[in-house]
């Protein structure tokens, strides 16, 4: 497309993008910024939105002061147990409502979908009660044993397993492959991209939650990011440096797992369909 006599070397929404990915972005750079000020500079009117000196305090006191490292460890360990876990689980429950016969599969499937319209607030208490029996109360499993499954994750690839052709089990099938090498070896390769989707959203949801293992999780040792950012939060008086130093530590890992499962993510759309 022409710009006048000059030819863009972009494409012309980037014009409006480019605006508006700004707008996103601010708070999060202020934020790192903010990171490294100290109190006297955050405290000053008008405030200053770029330090005249790097100052490392509020990571000093971060680490130094509260289990942040323990934290952060902690929400990894959550976070990747459900990842793993709705990978596996998902995958496989979503394909066995897919391509399976089964009495009750239509039922079943109702059911699980059901439970998405069901409000987090009311499971609370009988979740609470039911880990209380297994035993698993403040503990790192009351926060990662919610996340090993779900509703969402299950109608995600049952979808994703409907678009497949079927030819191409049936083909396996007949070649000799029995049910599971067929998922493992020919489905599960062409589920790359719903099964990265997945992994993304999972990762999201399950390093941000706060409410249940807020209930769930008294000891601090056993403490996610999240819980332990909001109880420093409360303990101390306004320390913004060290309050933005745990909000970049919280906020980078899932960037950086963002920008890495997003090329894998446009590179298996790529590379979808069936080839000769």
């Amino acid at each position: 497309m022409l710009f006048g006599r000059w030819k863009l070397p972009f494409s012309p929404w980037h014009l409006l993008l480019m605006p508006l990915a700004l707008i996103f972005v601010l708070p999060l750079v202020q934020m790192v910024l903010t990171s490294f000020m100290s109190s006297a500079e955050i405290n000053q009117f008008p405030p200053k939105l770029i330090p005249t000196s790097l100052h490392l305090e509020g990571y000093r006191h971060l680490f130094s002061e509260t289990k942040a490292l323990r934290w952060l460890v902690n929400s990894v360990i959550v976070s990747g147990i459900a990842v793993v876990s709705h990978l596996a689980l998902c995958s496989m429950a979503g394909y066995g409502f897919a391509r399976l016969k089964f009495a009750g599969r239509g039922l079943a499937f109702v059911l699980i979908l059901a439970t998405v319209m069901i409000p987090i607030q009311l499971l609370m208490i009988p979740t609470y009660l039911m880990f209380a029996r297994i035993g698993i109360v403040d503990t790192l499993a009351a926060a990662y044993v919610p996340w090993l499954a779900s509703a969402f994750g299950i109608f995600l690839m049952r979808q994703f397993f409907l678009g497949l052709p079927v030819e191409l089990e049936e083909a396996a099938l007949i070649d000799g492959c029995g049910r599971w090498r067929t998922f493992r070896s020919i489905v599960l390769p062409l589920a790359k991209p719903a099964l990265t989707t997945l992994a993304i959203i999972t990762l999201l949801w399950s390093w941000n939650d706060l409410l249940w293992p807020l209930v769930a999780i008294s000891d601090d040792s056993r403490f996610t990011l999240q819980i332990g950012l909001a109880n420093f939060q409360g303990m101390r008086r306004t320390e913004w440096s060290q309050l933005m130093a745990g909000n970049v530590v919280a906020t980078m890992p899932l960037i950086l797992a963002f920008l890495f499962a997003q090329k894998k993510f446009i590179a298996t759309m790529t590379f979808t369909g069936i080839k000769g």
